[in-house]
């Protein structure tokens, strides 16, 4: 097997056939070594050149509640809201608004670019 850096999408295809086929070599194996070295290669590849979307903003807020042990009372409390419009929030019913963005970025440290960002309606 020949490794070569990966500069095309078909390079990065077969790529990952050969991951494919090398998945289970043995621990420290020529094999074992090959995979390494094109995981490597793939994962610098799709650094480069996959998109990334930008989060949903209830999926990145809900992580981050989980992060730091968040209830929904205590959103209440950053957004100075009632429990009904964190549920609407929450609950892709109702759109964050200038403002909550603000204390989401300050209070739980998401960056304003993500939380602007239309929600998905069914995730």
């Amino acid at each position: 097997m020949k490794i070569k850096p990966i500069k095309s999408e078909s390079d990065y295809q077969a790529a990952l056939a050969c991951i494919e086929e090398l998945w289970h070599a043995e621990p420290s194996s020529d094999e074992a070594q090959a995979l390494d070295v094109l995981s490597t290669l793939v994962a610098a590849y799709e650094d480069e050149h996959a998109e990334m979307p930008p989060p949903d903003p209830i999926e990145a807020i809900l992580f981050r509640m989980e992060q730091e042990g968040l209830s929904r009372r205590d959103l209440e409390k950053v957004l100075g809201v009632g429990r009904g419009r964190v549920s609407e929030i929450l609950g892709r019913k109702r759109s964050l608004s200038l403002r909550m963005i603000r204390k989401l970025a300050e209070s739980l440290d998401i960056p304003a670019e993500i939380l602007i960002q239309p929600t998905r309606r069914n995730v």
